[in-house]
């Protein structure tokens, strides 16, 4: 058993959050993963910025302004340049980064590891891509994210759904331009379908109340697109998203050069549902384009195989198969796993 320390300092949340209230797919990375760990027998210790102490599913959570013990077998903090000091006896550290790598080039960041030399994980290959290969780094490795276990089982339909599509992403990742689309081809072309938007500023915390400026605009054109099939549901925690993606039909993102993993279309493949996504960032590492739904360019050829997911039974209960198949594979036990690699405590 290993001794491994975790620290966050972004939005405040513990492990219950996550059975609480929906939230981002950063922090229930690093909430997933830290129980991951507890499951495989070490002793973790979470210092975020969680509003008291607790235990939970065997992992302790303490608030970050108490302090961070000065050593540990295994050390990750998560993103922030400021908790790369920390922990300064740690036998490992593994710096874990969940946006494109760019920011990393910023002097606060570079000389901070430039001294520390962490092993940085990316997510997939194209994240791996956007840190060149000159910067800072003790090492570079590529751990996808684990599926979350509610989403992997899910039995095989016998018949294809209504023609009920979701949206289940940050509504400034290109809401707007699905809504632009659904109007123009898609509910045209299949006028019984819906387009349920699960999504809003809940899902960030506190930081989403200064995010609602730039999302309300998108949120009430959905909310005013009701006559043409767009639900505007908000967002939901993940126990009652599993439900709402076994009713569905397709899922159609557009993805967004900010995604890293997407964990939204991995979450909705798990559970059989095919999607269409634009061959934007890391969404062509999420679905086998023809077999689990499609990869394309461009808003017609969108529209296109939006429309075929939602006409053809067929073509809908292949790809849904599919899905179950290839899609629910890795979870977090397996993304633990790598971590002890990593870290050298497996």
């Amino acid at each position: 058993m290993a001794r491994i320390i975790m620290a966050d300092d972004g939005i405040g949340f513990d492990g219950r959050t996550l059975d609480e209230r929906p939230l981002g797919g950063a922090e229930t990375s690093f909430i997933e993963m830290a129980n991951a760990l507890a499951r495989r027998g070490h002793e973790v210790l979470v210092c975020n910025k969680c509003e008291g102490g607790i235990v939970h599913r065997g992992v302790t959570w303490r608030p970050l302004a108490q302090g961070v013990p000065e050593t540990a077998d295994l050390y990750i903090p998560n993103r922030g340049d400021k908790l790369l000091r920390l922990v300064p006896g740690a036998g490992r550290t593994i710096f874990w980064i969940h946006n494109p790598a760019g920011y990393l080039l910023k002097w606060r960041y570079q000389w901070k590891l430039a001294l520390r030399r962490p092993v940085i994980v990316f997510s997939g290959a194209s994240h791996a891509g956007t840190y060149p290969g000159w910067a800072f780094a003790g090492g570079r490795e590529t751990v996808p994210y684990g599926l979350t276990d509610l989403f992997v089982h899910a039995t095989e339909r016998k018949t294809a759904p209504p023609p009920r599509v979701v949206f289940t992403s940050n509504p400034m990742r290109s809401l707007d331009w699905l809504l632009d689309v659904w109007e123009r081809r898609i509910r045209p072309a299949v006028p019984a379908a819906e387009l349920h938007v699960f999504a809003g500023t809940a899902t960030y915390g506190a930081a989403g109340a200064a995010k609602a400026g730039r999302m309300g605009p998108v949120l009430e054109r959905a909310a005013a697109m009701a006559p043409l099939g767009v639900i505007l549901r908000g967002p939901v925690p993940k126990s009652q998203l599993v439900g709402e993606l076994a009713a569905a039909r397709a899922q159609l993102y557009r993805g967004d050069i900010g995604e890293t993993f997407c964990s939204a279309v991995a979450e909705a493949q798990a559970m059989g549902v095919p999607g269409v996504v634009e061959d934007i960032a890391c969404m062509k590492e999420r679905i086998h384009d023809g077999e689990t739904g499609f990869v394309v360019k461009g808003a017609d050829a969108f529209a296109e195989a939006g429309i075929r997911l939602l006409s053809d039974d067929a073509l809908w209960l292949d790809q849904h198969r599919a899905c179950l198949t290839r899609q629910r594979g890795w979870g977090w036990d397996q993304a633990a796993a790598a971590f002890e690699r990593i870290g050298g405590i497996g």
